[in-house]
């Protein structure tokens, strides 16, 4: 059984329009659990409960915890995530809606994350948010069924937190013989823990993370993703939250979909025409998701950032 869906993959026009370019949406947005999240999260939760696990453990209030928990449901298979106190209240309700028990800890995800890998048992397995080779290896299905519609993108445009969803498709590139197509990867410049692995050239560890798009709060990216940075095409690019938030409302108007401010970082590169995608003329883009967003939080967010029109 497979547990996530094939999205969608949509020609913008209106992005198009804006660019002067091919603007290709690949809507991950519409996964079961709101997030591309779930065709990592599901292939690992398969294996590790073929290999004799009997619960899942995460240590993620935001959309990976959401894909465990669906992933749990799905397999009639307890979890149990692990939140910080700054998870949203709309989040632990999703949770709980999956039938997740949820442990508030900690005020950060590096805390809740500490104590969730002390709860794993003989029969326990820890599902991680982004750094799992089996994670990466269902992620890069993305790029399998682009691929399979006919579309071979020149570059591809995402979002970059922890870099789980930046290794995954650099391994789908590369299973299907694209290896030499540039990745930007986008985060906001209060969340730039790539920019910072890709400056020094090594994995690094930025001091404090400070963005409203909290699902690109990875303090360090993986290693796999500092390697990339140094063995593949990938570009890093940086946004505004402003950016990233205006984004997301302009996205809900042109396509009608709701995404968080992690994903409207990748959609404002687009918008704003960074010059990172100058270069290239036939663009895929992630639209990775975010299911614990609603609209009411980015009115609330664009009224504080003060963005025109808000």
């Amino acid at each position: 059984m497979q547990l996530h869906i094939n999205t969608p993959l949509i020609h913008s026009r209106s992005l198009g329009q804006i660019t002067g370019r091919n603007v290709w949406l690949k809507m991950d947005a519409l996964q079961p659990s709101g997030s591309f999240k779930i065709r990592g999260v599901g292939l690992a939760c398969q294996k590790y409960y073929k290999n004799g696990a009997r619960s899942f453990i995460s240590s993620s209030g935001g959309n990976a915890g959401l894909a465990v928990a669906y992933a749990g449901r799905m397999l009639n298979i307890p979890v149990r995530v692990v939140v910080p106190e700054t998870t949203s209240k709309r989040a632990i309700e999703l949770l709980r809606l999956e039938q997740a028990d949820v442990v508030v800890h900690g005020s950060s995800w590096q805390e809740a994350n500490q104590l969730a890998s002390t709860m794993v048992g003989e029969t326990d397995a820890f599902i991680h948010p982004f750094d799992d080779p089996l994670l990466w290896k269902g992620h890069a299905t993305m790029i399998d069924e682009v691929v399979a519609c006919g579309l071979l993108p020149d570059a591809v445009v995402l979002s970059v937190g922890g870099g789980g969803l930046m290794c995954g498709v650099l391994e789908g590139l590369e299973r299907n013989g694209l290896a030499d197509v540039p990745v930007i990867a986008v985060e906001t410049e209060g969340a730039a823990s790539f920019h910072a692995a890709a400056t020094a050239g090594r994995p690094v560890e930025i001091d404090a993370i400070s963005t409203v798009a909290t699902s690109l709060g990875a303090k360090r990216v993986c290693d796999k993703a500092a390697e990339y940075s140094r063995t593949r095409p990938v570009i890093s690019a940086l946004v505004t939250d402003i950016s990233a938030v205006s984004a997301c409302l302009n996205f809900a108007d042109d396509h009608r979909v709701l995404t968080e401010p992690a994903c409207g970082a990748a959609l404002a590169s687009v918008y704003e025409k960074n010059a990172a995608l100058d270069s290239f003329s036939n663009i895929l883009v992630i639209v990775c998701g975010g299911a614990t967003t609603t609209l009411e939080q980015l009115v609330q967010m664009s009224a504080r950032l003060n963005i025109k029109g808000s």
